[in-house]
Protein backbone atom coordinates (compact mmCIF):
# COMPACT_ATOMS: atom_id res chain seq x y z
CA UNK A 1 0.00 0.00 0.00
CA UNK A 2 1.54 3.19 -0.78
CA UNK A 3 2.83 5.63 2.11
CA UNK A 4 3.00 2.41 4.17
CA UNK A 5 6.73 1.82 3.52
CA UNK A 6 9.84 3.65 5.63
CA UNK A 7 13.55 3.01 4.11
CA UNK A 8 15.57 2.72 7.09
CA UNK A 9 19.25 3.77 6.32
CA UNK A 10 21.80 2.24 8.84
CA UNK A 11 25.25 3.54 8.31
CA UNK A 12 27.74 1.38 10.18
CA UNK A 13 31.17 1.12 11.06
CA UNK A 14 31.78 -1.31 9.15
CA UNK A 15 28.64 -1.71 6.57
CA UNK A 16 25.73 0.39 5.17
CA UNK A 17 22.19 -1.23 4.96
CA UNK A 18 19.12 0.12 4.13
CA UNK A 19 15.90 -1.64 4.97
CA UNK A 20 12.35 -1.40 3.87
CA UNK A 21 9.90 -1.18 7.08
CA UNK A 22 6.24 -2.19 6.77
CA UNK A 23 3.63 -0.22 9.00
CA UNK A 24 3.59 -3.05 11.49
CA UNK A 25 7.57 -2.54 11.84
CA UNK A 26 8.07 -5.47 10.19
CA UNK A 27 11.71 -6.07 8.15
CA UNK A 28 10.11 -6.16 4.58
CA UNK A 29 13.58 -6.35 2.76
CA UNK A 30 16.98 -5.69 3.11
CA UNK A 31 20.59 -4.48 1.09
CA UNK A 32 23.77 -4.04 3.06
CA UNK A 33 27.57 -3.63 1.77
CA UNK A 34 30.91 -3.75 3.60
CA UNK A 35 32.20 -0.97 3.97
CA UNK A 36 36.40 -0.71 4.08
CA UNK A 37 38.28 0.40 6.77
CA UNK A 38 41.12 2.53 6.14
CA UNK A 39 44.10 2.65 9.14
CA UNK A 40 46.91 5.40 8.41
CA UNK A 41 48.57 4.87 11.11
CA UNK A 42 48.56 2.67 14.59
CA UNK A 43 45.64 4.11 16.29
CA UNK A 44 43.94 6.07 13.37
CA UNK A 45 40.70 4.85 11.74
CA UNK A 46 39.12 6.71 8.57
CA UNK A 47 36.58 6.00 5.99
CA UNK A 48 35.87 7.37 2.51
CA UNK A 49 32.82 8.98 2.65
CA UNK A 50 32.43 8.83 -1.13
CA UNK A 51 32.64 5.13 -0.32
CA UNK A 52 29.63 5.90 2.19
CA UNK A 53 27.76 7.52 -0.53
CA UNK A 54 27.88 5.51 -3.26
CA UNK A 55 27.28 2.25 -0.92
CA UNK A 56 24.30 4.31 0.63
CA UNK A 57 22.77 4.52 -3.18
CA UNK A 58 23.36 1.56 -3.70
CA UNK A 59 21.51 -0.32 -0.85
CA UNK A 60 18.85 1.96 -1.12
CA UNK A 61 17.59 0.82 -4.48
CA UNK A 62 18.69 -2.55 -3.38
CA UNK A 63 16.65 -2.94 -1.02
CA UNK A 64 13.63 -1.33 -2.87
CA UNK A 65 14.19 -3.52 -5.55
CA UNK A 66 14.16 -6.43 -3.36
CA UNK A 67 10.73 -4.98 -1.30
CA UNK A 68 9.55 -4.63 -5.22
CA UNK A 69 8.76 -1.00 -4.20
CA UNK A 70 8.79 2.20 -6.17
CA UNK A 71 10.46 5.34 -4.09
CA UNK A 72 6.81 7.06 -4.71
CA UNK A 73 5.24 4.41 -2.44
CA UNK A 74 7.37 5.13 0.37
CA UNK A 75 6.08 7.03 3.43
CA UNK A 76 9.71 8.66 3.94
CA UNK A 77 13.51 7.78 4.75
CA UNK A 78 14.74 7.47 8.40
CA UNK A 79 18.62 7.75 9.05
CA UNK A 80 20.69 6.29 11.60
CA UNK A 81 24.32 6.59 11.69
CA UNK A 82 28.08 5.75 13.31
CA UNK A 83 28.26 8.47 15.82
CA UNK A 84 31.14 10.61 16.22
CA UNK A 85 32.46 10.19 13.06
CA UNK A 86 33.42 13.43 11.55
CA UNK A 87 33.28 14.76 7.96
CA UNK A 88 34.52 18.19 6.56
CA UNK A 89 33.73 19.34 2.97
CA UNK A 90 33.19 21.87 0.42
CA UNK A 91 30.27 23.77 0.20
CA UNK A 92 30.57 24.72 -3.36
CA UNK A 93 31.61 21.10 -4.86
CA UNK A 94 30.11 18.88 -1.87
CA UNK A 95 33.51 16.91 -2.20
CA UNK A 96 34.93 16.23 1.61
CA UNK A 97 38.16 17.69 2.16
CA UNK A 98 40.12 15.04 3.92
CA UNK A 99 38.67 11.16 4.94
CA UNK A 100 36.43 10.70 7.32
CA UNK A 101 37.87 10.53 11.14
CA UNK A 102 36.02 7.63 12.76
CA UNK A 103 34.61 7.70 16.30
CA UNK A 104 37.28 4.60 16.93
CA UNK A 105 40.11 7.30 16.18
CA UNK A 106 42.71 8.31 18.66
CA UNK A 107 44.89 10.53 16.72
CA UNK A 108 43.50 14.08 19.13
CA UNK A 109 44.53 11.93 22.33
CA UNK A 110 47.33 14.68 22.72
CA UNK A 111 45.53 17.22 22.10
CA UNK A 112 42.49 16.28 24.63
CA UNK A 113 45.10 15.64 27.27
CA UNK A 114 46.42 19.23 26.94
CA UNK A 115 42.80 20.72 26.98
CA UNK A 116 42.51 18.51 30.43
CA UNK A 117 46.17 19.78 31.54
CA UNK A 118 44.80 23.32 31.06
CA UNK A 119 41.82 22.98 33.47
CA UNK A 120 39.10 22.59 30.35
CA UNK A 121 37.65 19.26 31.22
CA UNK A 122 34.88 20.66 33.55
CA UNK A 123 33.69 23.32 31.56
CA UNK A 124 33.42 20.47 28.77
CA UNK A 125 31.12 17.78 31.17
CA UNK A 126 28.88 19.75 32.42
CA UNK A 127 27.50 21.53 29.30
CA UNK A 128 27.89 18.45 27.25
CA UNK A 129 27.45 15.57 29.29
CA UNK A 130 31.24 14.20 27.83
CA UNK A 131 34.30 13.44 28.92
CA UNK A 132 37.54 15.37 26.91
CA UNK A 133 38.31 12.21 24.65
CA UNK A 134 39.28 11.45 21.07
CA UNK A 135 36.39 9.91 20.86
CA UNK A 136 34.27 12.60 20.01
CA UNK A 137 33.79 14.33 17.25
CA UNK A 138 34.75 18.11 18.07
CA UNK A 139 38.53 17.79 18.25
CA UNK A 140 38.74 15.25 15.04
CA UNK A 141 36.95 18.52 12.85
CA UNK A 142 39.31 20.82 14.90
CA UNK A 143 42.38 18.46 13.78
CA UNK A 144 40.96 18.31 9.79
CA UNK A 145 40.83 22.32 10.15
CA UNK A 146 44.25 22.59 11.14
CA UNK A 147 46.22 19.08 8.89
CA UNK A 148 44.28 19.83 5.97
CA UNK A 149 46.16 22.54 3.99
CA UNK A 150 43.90 25.77 3.48
CA UNK A 151 41.03 24.07 5.43
CA UNK A 152 41.33 26.18 8.40
CA UNK A 153 40.97 29.56 6.06
CA UNK A 154 38.20 28.26 4.01
CA UNK A 155 35.94 27.55 7.14
CA UNK A 156 36.48 31.15 8.24
CA UNK A 157 35.46 32.30 4.97
CA UNK A 158 32.24 30.00 5.50
CA UNK A 159 33.21 27.84 2.49
CA UNK A 160 33.25 24.45 4.05
CA UNK A 161 30.54 22.17 6.13
CA UNK A 162 30.85 19.77 8.88
CA UNK A 163 29.51 17.11 10.63
CA UNK A 164 28.85 13.77 11.53
CA UNK A 165 27.67 10.68 8.83
CA UNK A 166 24.01 11.59 8.96
CA UNK A 167 24.41 14.86 8.64
CA UNK A 168 26.80 14.47 5.56
CA UNK A 169 24.28 12.04 3.85
CA UNK A 170 21.67 15.02 4.42
CA UNK A 171 23.30 17.20 2.25
CA UNK A 172 24.06 14.56 -0.36
CA UNK A 173 20.75 13.51 -0.54
CA UNK A 174 18.94 16.63 -0.94
CA UNK A 175 21.51 17.66 -3.09
CA UNK A 176 22.86 20.30 -0.99
CA UNK A 177 20.07 22.25 0.02
CA UNK A 178 19.80 20.83 4.03
CA UNK A 179 22.69 21.27 6.30
CA UNK A 180 21.50 19.99 9.98
CA UNK A 181 22.32 17.11 12.55
CA UNK A 182 19.86 16.01 14.69
CA UNK A 183 19.96 16.17 18.58
CA UNK A 184 21.58 12.86 19.52
CA UNK A 185 24.56 13.24 16.88
CA UNK A 186 25.05 17.00 17.84
CA UNK A 187 25.12 16.05 21.61
CA UNK A 188 28.13 13.86 20.55
CA UNK A 189 30.38 16.59 19.27
CA UNK A 190 32.11 18.02 22.73
CA UNK A 191 30.52 21.47 21.31
CA UNK A 192 26.85 21.33 22.05
CA UNK A 193 25.00 22.43 25.66
CA UNK A 194 22.62 19.17 25.84
CA UNK A 195 20.47 21.34 28.47
CA UNK A 196 19.85 23.72 26.24
CA UNK A 197 19.99 21.72 22.61
CA UNK A 198 22.24 24.92 21.11
CA UNK A 199 25.92 24.83 20.15
CA UNK A 200 28.18 26.79 22.77
CA UNK A 201 30.51 29.76 21.94
CA UNK A 202 32.86 29.25 24.56
CA UNK A 203 33.06 25.27 23.37
CA UNK A 204 33.62 26.49 19.96
CA UNK A 205 36.48 29.05 20.64
CA UNK A 206 38.03 26.40 22.69
CA UNK A 207 38.35 23.57 20.16
CA UNK A 208 38.79 26.50 16.96
CA UNK A 209 35.95 25.40 15.38
CA UNK A 210 34.32 28.30 13.21
CA UNK A 211 30.03 28.47 13.84
CA UNK A 212 29.77 28.30 10.59
CA UNK A 213 31.36 25.53 9.68
CA UNK A 214 28.51 23.15 12.09
CA UNK A 215 24.58 22.10 11.07
CA UNK A 216 21.39 23.43 12.47
CA UNK A 217 20.36 21.76 15.38
CA UNK A 218 16.95 19.31 14.50
CA UNK A 219 14.55 17.19 16.20
CA UNK A 220 14.97 13.32 15.53
CA UNK A 221 11.69 13.56 13.68
CA UNK A 222 10.31 15.64 11.40
CA UNK A 223 10.56 17.13 7.90
CA UNK A 224 14.38 17.13 7.71
CA UNK A 225 14.40 17.67 3.48
CA UNK A 226 13.55 15.81 0.28
CA UNK A 227 15.92 12.83 -1.49
CA UNK A 228 15.78 14.24 -4.60
CA UNK A 229 14.06 12.18 -8.03
CA UNK A 230 17.68 11.07 -9.22
CA UNK A 231 18.56 8.98 -6.62
CA UNK A 232 15.92 6.44 -5.92
CA UNK A 233 13.50 7.68 -9.07
CA UNK A 234 11.11 9.94 -7.18
CA UNK A 235 11.68 12.17 -4.40
CA UNK A 236 11.50 10.73 -1.01
CA UNK A 237 10.87 13.06 2.42
CA UNK A 238 13.35 12.62 4.90
CA UNK A 239 11.65 12.31 8.05
CA UNK A 240 13.98 10.53 11.13
CA UNK A 241 17.46 10.84 12.51
CA UNK A 242 19.44 9.89 15.32
CA UNK A 243 22.92 8.46 16.31
CA UNK A 244 23.10 4.53 16.29
CA UNK A 245 22.47 4.06 19.86
CA UNK A 246 19.90 6.46 20.44
CA UNK A 247 17.81 4.71 17.09
CA UNK A 248 18.64 1.35 19.06
CA UNK A 249 16.93 2.58 22.14
CA UNK A 250 13.93 4.02 20.32
CA UNK A 251 14.01 0.39 18.43
CA UNK A 252 14.01 -1.29 21.91
CA UNK A 253 11.08 0.86 23.44
CA UNK A 254 13.13 1.80 25.94
CA UNK A 255 11.09 5.18 26.10
CA UNK A 256 9.89 5.09 30.29
CA UNK A 257 13.21 6.47 32.50
CA UNK A 258 15.20 2.89 34.28
CA UNK A 259 14.62 0.95 31.11
CA UNK A 260 17.88 0.28 28.99
CA UNK A 261 19.47 -1.34 26.07
CA UNK A 262 22.55 -2.70 25.05
CA UNK A 263 23.65 -2.95 21.41
CA UNK A 264 26.37 -5.19 20.40
CA UNK A 265 28.07 -4.56 17.19
CA UNK A 266 31.67 -3.04 16.18
CA UNK A 267 31.21 -2.26 19.78
CA UNK A 268 28.79 -2.15 22.43
CA UNK A 269 27.32 0.77 24.01
CA UNK A 270 24.27 0.60 27.06
CA UNK A 271 21.84 3.58 27.14
CA UNK A 272 19.63 4.20 30.38
CA UNK A 273 16.79 6.13 29.55
CA UNK A 274 17.24 8.60 32.66
CA UNK A 275 13.57 10.92 31.02
CA UNK A 276 13.74 14.85 31.24
CA UNK A 277 16.99 14.62 33.85
CA UNK A 278 19.97 15.09 32.27
CA UNK A 279 21.38 13.09 35.59
CA UNK A 280 25.70 13.78 36.00
CA UNK A 281 27.14 10.30 36.49
CA UNK A 282 29.51 9.94 39.59
CA UNK A 283 30.64 6.81 37.95
CA UNK A 284 32.42 8.27 34.18
CA UNK A 285 29.38 7.91 32.21
CA UNK A 286 28.46 9.64 29.51
CA UNK A 287 24.98 12.18 30.04
CA UNK A 288 23.62 12.68 26.61
CA UNK A 289 20.38 13.25 24.40
CA UNK A 290 18.29 9.84 24.19
CA UNK A 291 15.93 11.72 21.54
CA UNK A 292 14.36 15.09 20.69
CA UNK A 293 11.02 15.53 19.96
CA UNK A 294 9.11 18.50 19.15
CA UNK A 295 11.82 20.09 20.96
CA UNK A 296 11.80 17.82 24.28
CA UNK A 297 14.85 16.54 25.29
CA UNK A 298 15.06 12.99 26.65
CA UNK A 299 18.25 12.13 28.27
CA UNK A 300 20.41 8.85 28.86
CA UNK A 301 23.45 7.49 30.56
CA UNK A 302 25.71 5.97 28.30
CA UNK A 303 28.39 3.54 28.63
CA UNK A 304 30.37 3.28 25.63
CA UNK A 305 32.30 0.25 24.81
CA UNK A 306 34.85 0.81 21.99
CA UNK A 307 35.96 -3.13 21.07
CA UNK A 308 33.21 -5.71 21.07
CA UNK A 309 32.60 -7.72 17.46
CA UNK A 310 35.27 -6.05 16.19
CA UNK A 311 37.57 -8.94 18.57
CA UNK A 312 35.87 -11.42 16.88
CA UNK A 313 36.83 -9.84 13.27
CA UNK A 314 40.29 -9.55 14.96
CA UNK A 315 40.43 -13.60 15.63
CA UNK A 316 39.11 -13.61 11.65
CA UNK A 317 41.13 -10.67 10.21
CA UNK A 318 44.23 -10.87 12.57
CA UNK A 319 45.06 -13.77 14.08
CA UNK A 320 43.23 -15.99 11.64
CA UNK A 321 41.90 -18.11 14.19
CA UNK A 322 38.44 -18.36 11.97
CA UNK A 323 37.23 -18.23 8.66
CA UNK A 324 33.88 -16.48 9.47
CA UNK A 325 32.78 -14.54 12.48
CA UNK A 326 29.66 -17.18 12.99
CA UNK A 327 32.65 -19.41 14.12
CA UNK A 328 33.68 -18.07 17.02
CA UNK A 329 30.75 -19.90 19.15
CA UNK A 330 32.07 -23.55 17.83
CA UNK A 331 35.89 -22.78 18.51
CA UNK A 332 34.99 -21.10 22.29
CA UNK A 333 33.11 -24.61 23.16
CA UNK A 334 36.47 -26.51 22.76
CA UNK A 335 38.13 -24.06 25.58
CA UNK A 336 38.58 -25.83 29.21
CA UNK A 337 35.76 -24.77 31.38
CA UNK A 338 38.19 -23.31 33.90
CA UNK A 339 40.88 -21.73 31.40
CA UNK A 340 41.88 -18.55 33.63
CA UNK A 341 42.69 -16.78 30.16
CA UNK A 342 41.37 -12.85 29.91
CA UNK A 343 41.38 -10.88 26.66
CA UNK A 344 41.36 -7.31 27.30
CA UNK A 345 40.51 -5.82 23.77
CA UNK A 346 41.86 -2.53 24.06
CA UNK A 347 43.21 -2.07 20.37
CA UNK A 348 42.12 1.66 20.57
CA UNK A 349 41.74 2.10 24.25
CA UNK A 350 39.28 1.86 27.17
CA UNK A 351 36.11 3.38 26.73
CA UNK A 352 33.98 3.95 29.87
CA UNK A 353 33.82 3.37 32.79
CA UNK A 354 37.91 3.53 32.60
CA UNK A 355 38.31 6.12 29.62
CA UNK A 356 41.86 5.59 28.83
CA UNK A 357 42.93 6.13 25.42
CA UNK A 358 46.46 4.98 26.26
CA UNK A 359 45.78 1.39 27.12
CA UNK A 360 46.48 -1.34 24.84
CA UNK A 361 44.88 -4.81 24.23
CA UNK A 362 46.49 -7.54 25.52
CA UNK A 363 45.71 -11.51 26.47
CA UNK A 364 46.18 -12.56 29.91
CA UNK A 365 46.65 -15.87 31.62
CA UNK A 366 48.34 -18.01 29.10
CA UNK A 367 49.19 -21.27 30.22
CA UNK A 368 51.33 -24.50 28.14
CA UNK A 369 47.89 -25.84 27.63
CA UNK A 370 46.17 -22.53 26.18
CA UNK A 371 45.25 -22.92 22.89
CA UNK A 372 42.73 -21.26 20.03
CA UNK A 373 39.25 -22.62 21.85
CA UNK A 374 40.47 -20.39 25.27
CA UNK A 375 40.97 -17.46 23.48
CA UNK A 376 37.94 -17.49 21.62
CA UNK A 377 35.83 -17.59 24.75
CA UNK A 378 38.01 -15.37 26.40
CA UNK A 379 37.36 -13.05 23.55
CA UNK A 380 33.36 -13.23 23.52
CA UNK A 381 33.64 -13.05 27.53
CA UNK A 382 35.70 -9.67 27.36
CA UNK A 383 32.32 -8.86 25.67
CA UNK A 384 30.36 -9.80 28.36
CA UNK A 385 33.32 -8.20 31.67
CA UNK A 386 32.48 -4.87 29.61
CA UNK A 387 29.46 -5.03 29.52
CA UNK A 388 29.52 -5.54 33.30
CA UNK A 389 31.60 -2.79 34.00
CA UNK A 390 28.91 -0.47 32.21
CA UNK A 391 26.02 -2.36 34.37
CA UNK A 392 28.05 -1.98 37.69
CA UNK A 393 28.75 1.92 36.63
CA UNK A 394 24.78 2.51 36.45
CA UNK A 395 24.41 0.64 39.32
CA UNK A 396 26.69 3.40 41.69
CA UNK A 397 24.74 6.37 39.74
CA UNK A 398 21.45 4.60 41.44
CA UNK A 399 19.91 2.91 38.75
CA UNK A 400 18.07 -0.47 39.29
CA UNK A 401 18.83 -2.59 36.40
CA UNK A 402 15.71 -4.92 36.38
CA UNK A 403 16.67 -6.52 33.20
CA UNK A 404 19.15 -5.88 29.92
CA UNK A 405 17.60 -5.39 26.33
CA UNK A 406 20.02 -6.55 23.85
CA UNK A 407 20.54 -6.05 20.21
CA UNK A 408 22.74 -6.06 16.75
CA UNK A 409 24.79 -8.56 15.28
CA UNK A 410 26.24 -10.59 18.15
CA UNK A 411 22.74 -11.08 20.09
CA UNK A 412 21.95 -14.23 17.70
CA UNK A 413 25.23 -16.19 19.82
CA UNK A 414 22.67 -18.41 22.62
CA UNK A 415 25.51 -18.82 24.48
CA UNK A 416 26.94 -16.04 24.93
CA UNK A 417 23.78 -14.40 25.47
CA UNK A 418 23.51 -16.61 28.68
CA UNK A 419 27.17 -15.79 29.53
CA UNK A 420 26.41 -12.45 29.03
CA UNK A 421 23.05 -12.92 31.96
CA UNK A 422 25.50 -15.05 34.12
CA UNK A 423 28.21 -12.51 33.98
CA UNK A 424 25.67 -9.01 34.41
CA UNK A 425 23.30 -11.36 37.18
CA UNK A 426 20.34 -9.92 35.55
CA UNK A 427 18.18 -10.91 32.80
CA UNK A 428 18.90 -10.96 29.02
CA UNK A 429 15.97 -10.04 26.86
CA UNK A 430 16.33 -10.35 22.93
CA UNK A 431 13.47 -9.06 20.91
CA UNK A 432 12.26 -10.77 17.86
CA UNK A 433 13.49 -8.26 15.45
CA UNK A 434 17.11 -7.91 16.48
CA UNK A 435 18.40 -5.06 13.86
CA UNK A 436 16.28 -2.45 16.19
CA UNK A 437 19.25 0.67 15.60
CA UNK A 438 17.59 0.95 11.69
CA UNK A 439 13.78 -0.27 13.10
CA UNK A 440 14.57 3.24 15.08
CA UNK A 441 15.32 5.09 12.73
CA UNK A 442 11.98 3.56 10.65
CA UNK A 443 9.95 4.77 13.57
CA UNK A 444 11.14 8.07 14.09
CA UNK A 445 10.40 8.63 10.53
CA UNK A 446 7.06 7.07 10.92
CA UNK A 447 6.20 8.84 13.59
CA UNK A 448 5.74 11.94 11.50
CA UNK A 449 4.76 10.27 8.60
CA UNK A 450 1.70 9.41 10.66
CA UNK A 451 2.32 5.03 10.58
CA UNK A 452 2.61 5.23 14.71
CA UNK A 453 0.87 8.04 16.61
CA UNK A 454 3.04 8.39 19.44
CA UNK A 455 5.88 6.85 21.39
CA UNK A 456 4.13 5.09 23.70
CA UNK A 457 2.34 2.73 20.17
CA UNK A 458 6.24 1.88 20.10
CA UNK A 459 6.00 -0.51 22.82
CA UNK A 460 2.95 -2.72 21.43
CA UNK A 461 5.46 -3.45 18.29
CA UNK A 462 8.16 -4.85 20.54
CA UNK A 463 8.22 -8.50 20.74
CA UNK A 464 10.43 -10.89 23.07
CA UNK A 465 12.25 -13.52 21.58
CA UNK A 466 13.72 -15.01 24.70
CA UNK A 467 15.00 -14.11 27.84
CA UNK A 468 18.14 -15.58 29.16
CA UNK A 469 17.86 -15.74 33.32
CA UNK A 470 21.34 -16.04 35.12
CA UNK A 471 22.69 -19.32 36.16
CA UNK A 472 25.70 -19.09 37.44
CA UNK A 473 26.18 -18.52 41.59
CA UNK A 474 27.11 -15.51 42.58
CA UNK A 475 30.46 -16.74 43.77
CA UNK A 476 31.64 -18.26 40.84
CA UNK A 477 30.08 -14.74 38.74
CA UNK A 478 32.54 -12.44 41.05
CA UNK A 479 35.27 -14.48 40.78
CA UNK A 480 35.31 -14.37 37.20
CA UNK A 481 34.66 -10.68 37.15
CA UNK A 482 37.62 -10.10 40.03
CA UNK A 483 39.85 -11.61 37.34
CA UNK A 484 38.84 -9.69 34.24
CA UNK A 485 39.24 -6.57 36.98
CA UNK A 486 42.96 -7.42 37.12
CA UNK A 487 43.84 -7.60 33.92
CA UNK A 488 42.39 -4.71 32.59
CA UNK A 489 44.36 -3.52 35.89
CA UNK A 490 47.43 -4.67 34.30
CA UNK A 491 47.08 -2.82 30.48
CA UNK A 492 46.02 0.44 32.07
CA UNK A 493 48.53 3.32 30.82
CA UNK A 494 49.12 4.28 34.55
Amino acid sequence: MAGRHILAIDQGTTSTRAIVFDASGRPVASAQKELPQIFPRPGWVEHDPEEIWSATVAVCRGALAKASLEASALAGIGITNQRETAVVWDRATGKPVHNAIVWQDRRTAERCAALKQAGHEKIFSDRTGLLLDPYFSGTKIEWILDHVAGARAAAERGALAAGTVECFLLWRLTGGKVHASDATNASRSLLLDIRKGAWDAELMRLLRVPASLLPTVVDCSGELGVATADILGAPVPILGMAGDQQAATVGQACIRPGMVKATYGTGCFALLNTGSLAVHSRSRLLTTIAYQLDGRRTYALEGSIFIAGAAVQWLRDGLRLISKSADVETLARGAKDIHGVYMVPAFVGLGAPYWDAEARGAILGLTRDSGPGEIAAATLDSVCYQTRDLVEAMRSDGAQIDELRVDGGMVVNDPLMQRLADTVGAPVERPRVTETTALGAAFLAGLQAGLWPSLDSLSKTWVLDRAFRPGEDTISRDRRYAGWKDAVRRVRSS
